[in-house]
């Protein structure tokens, strides 16, 4: 386990840490599904979680064995939909949106001197961070086109730390989903699971909601 005196940076993910937009995401899943003939429920909606669009569109068909039912422009006009979908979603977005305890906390980052990038798959995030007033503090930003592979995959989280031109045991990945947690425990990098600790039961630090997430409860955790 890294000693926090060696921590640098910090790596975030941006659905369900920083603001709730997994909530947006569903309900624009929900309503490919629909039109799929998939059925909707709560352990598809989690599966969704923090991987890309097409890689969800691909579990949601997969779930009814749909997968060959569609061709691949089908398929990326159904991810064109979604997606206009949940842009108009979150055009309705205000800094009232971000999670509890996260404006502070970066507001403390900055001042502590951290480093800051996001690691997210989605590529809304620089749209979503300017809703949100935000786009000041993520001048580094993981390009998700630029990947090669997804989350549970460590490059992205990988890239979070390169960008900062931190190696990756100087950072914190944090997240709130499986996938995300595996992907910073798999670039080297301490993992923050926000949420239920037996779903991240993997990562370095857990944190069942986001205003624990203090740098005195990192420390405490850490040392």
């Amino acid at each position: 386990m890294a000693k926090f005196a060696d921590i640098k940076g910090f790596v975030f993910d941006l659905d369900g840490v920083i603001t709730d937009t997994s909530v947006f995401h569903s309900q624009a899943w929900h309503q490919v599904a629909d039109k799929v003939g998939v059925k909707w429920d709560d352990s598809l909606a989690d599966a969704l979680k923090g991987i890309s669009r097409m890689d969800s569109l691909n579990l949601i068909l997969a779930k009814d064995h749909k997968e060959n039912d569609f061709t691949t422009a089908e398929k990326e006009a159904l991810a064109t939909e979604k997606n206009d979908n949940y842009l108009k979603l979150v055009a309705q977005m205000t800094p009232a949106n971000i999670l509890p305890g996260i404006q502070a906390f970066l507001d403390d980052l900055k001042a502590q001197g951290y480093l800051l990038s996001l690691a997210s798959a989605s590529k809304n995030s620089p749209l979503v961070l300017k809703h949100l007033g935000l786009g000041d503090y993520f001048t580094k930003s993981v390009d998700p086109a630029s990947l090669k592979h997804g989350k549970p995959d460590p490059e992205i989280f990988r890239r979070g730390a390169e960008i900062l031109n931190l190696d990756p045991a100087q950072c914190i990945g944090v997240e709130d989903a499986a996938a995300g947690v595996q992907s910073i425990n798999g670039a080297g990098e301490t993992s923050i699971g926000i949420g239920d600790p037996k779903v991240l039961a993997a990562a370095t630090i857990n944190f069942t909601e986001t205003a624990q997430l203090t740098l005195a409860n990192i420390k405490k955790a850490l040392n």
